[in-house]
């Protein structure tokens, strides 16, 4: 069953985030994440899912802070950097603390950046689902979102918005 739902979540398309926080020691800490999700708009609300015993979840936890981190197209070499657990990672990126929380903010790599605190944590096989109550937003200049589907990273860019009905707009042929 392992093999068969790996392959089925490789062919559902996501966005890619790094979720960062800062330690007890406030070493910097940070994680590839594609398990990312806007939860509630008032207030504004997302949660996100962490390997338990992942020194992020772990930093995390202890400051009761973090951000997330939305990659811009050509950032896949970060996302592949802190899926990999370099320990230098944070050497090789731009970053900076941001401005509430103090969490890395990805300058360079982010296309935005949400800082977040934790409002709620709930163990679910070998995650945590976090809970984050988001207390800002920055945006970058970088107008493009990195994607992670069938396990290649790819980039899309604002287009035309397609129309309801119209051929690309979800509708099918002949329907």
């Amino acid at each position: 069953m392992d093999t068969e739902f790996r392959d089925m979540m490789a062919s559902f398309p996501t966005g890619v985030s790094v979720v960062t926080a800062r330690d007890d020691s406030a070493e910097p800490r940070g994680m590839t994440c594609s398990s990312l999700c806007s939860l509630s708009v008032n207030p504004p609300t997302l949660l996100t899912c962490l390997r338990s015993g992942s020194p992020t979840l772990g930093a995390v936890l202890a400051s009761g802070a973090f951000a997330v981190n939305l990659l811009h197209g050509e950032a896949g070499w970060v996302a592949a950097l802190f899926a990999s657990g370099a320990p230098d990672r944070f050497e090789r990126v731009a970053w900076r603390p941001s401005g509430r929380t103090r969490s890395p903010a990805l300058i360079e790599a982010a296309h935005a950046v949400a800082e977040c605190t934790v409002e709620r944590t709930h163990p679910s096989g070998d995650h945590v689902i976090v809970v984050g109550a988001v207390r800002s937003v920055e945006r970058f200049r970088h107008a493009s979102a990195l994607l992670y589907g069938f396990r290649r990273y790819s980039e899309l860019s604002p287009g035309v918005p397609a129309v309801a009905g119209e051929r690309g707009a979800g509708s099918r042929p002949g329907r």
